[in-house]
């Protein structure tokens, strides 16, 4: 199966492909993967996530397997405008899921919310679907803050599989929500999952937003680096003048950085067992071949 965003104008961040998308085109395509009922994952690539999947071949594979990889962050629609994506604009997870939740063409949407800290979620539920009445949030789960154990897992599955919401949202932070969401993607009875970082806390009023001016001149980092500094001044200081330096070794040609390799992701089967795409290509072709040649 083909990586369904490779055919598609996309900036390119240091081996990672970046859709050249605006609010407007990304709940577009949203609807047409939803009405289609295509299981898949939604990725928001900012700065962050871009650095650490220079770090981690597996993360920029995870990347490259998404149905949708979003420009989040303002350093990621500049680069692509550099490019010739002119009408690139910067789609963050907080505005995508209040555009999502707040467009009647959603409305018969199902909702599964996946992340924050204790209660945060019941509470963003409760926000949303007064500001909201038709909101269909079938469900919450506050993960612990390290890898589900297997009876956990179990019945996050099974949950999940009684509901079967059209979406989950998950907000557990970059790297984690991404290796989560590629996990168990095929694992949960839904059809897409979006990993919005922090955006249960924008919504809920832990995190004060910043306003648009900061955005549009690129420092909304600073913006939240002024809230929560002593989690997020290691990820900053590591991440920001890392991203600065290879972006201007990709831009002026000094360096090249080949795109990332998509990884095969587990098909469900009608026996119920899982199977690489590759695999069941292969076995498909072997299968016609020896047709043909019983029937010649």
């Amino acid at each position: 199966m083909m990586n369904r965003h490779k055919r598609r104008p996309a900036a390119k961040l240091l081996g990672i492909s970046v859709e050249a998308l605006d609010m407007e085109l990304t709940l577009k395509r949203i609807a047409g993967e939803l009405q289609a009922r295509r299981k898949g994952y939604i990725c928001m690539a900012g700065v962050h996530g871009i650095m650490e999947a220079q770090r981690d071949s597996e993360l920029a594979a995870i990347y490259a397997s998404s149905s949708i990889t979003v420009p989040d962050g303002t350093p990621t629609v500049w680069v692509g405008r550099w490019q010739g994506h002119e009408g690139m604009q910067r789609v963050a997870g907080p505005d995508l899921m209040r555009e999502v939740f707040s467009r009647k063409e959603f409305a018969s949407c199902t909702h599964f919310l996946y992340g924050g800290e204790e209660h945060v979620a019941e509470r963003l539920r409760e926000r949303f679907t007064r500001c909201y009445p038709w909101a269909r949030i079938v469900g919450t789960y506050t993960p612990p803050f390290r890898d589900l154990n297997a009876e956990e897992e179990q019945s996050l599955i099974a949950r999940v599989h009684q509901l079967k919401p059209d979406i989950i949202w998950v907000g557990i932070s970059t790297p984690k929500q991404e290796r989560f969401m590629h996990r168990y993607l095929h694992r949960l009875d839904t059809t897409l999952m979006f990993g919005v970082g922090a955006a249960y806390d924008f919504h809920t009023g832990r995190i004060q937003d910043a306003p648009q001016w900061v955005k549009t001149i690129g420092m909304q980092w600073l913006h939240r680096l002024m809230q929560d500094p002593r989690r997020l001044w290691k990820r900053y200081l590591r991440n920001n003048p890392a991203f600065l330096w290879h972006i201007g070794l990709q831009l002026s040609g000094l360096r090249h950085y080949p795109p990332a390799q998509r990884e095969y992701l587990p098909v469900q089967i009608d026996s119920g067992r899982t199977a690489h795409t590759d695999t069941v290509v292969t076995q498909l072709a072997t299968a016609v071949a020896k047709f043909q040649k019983l029937g010649s």
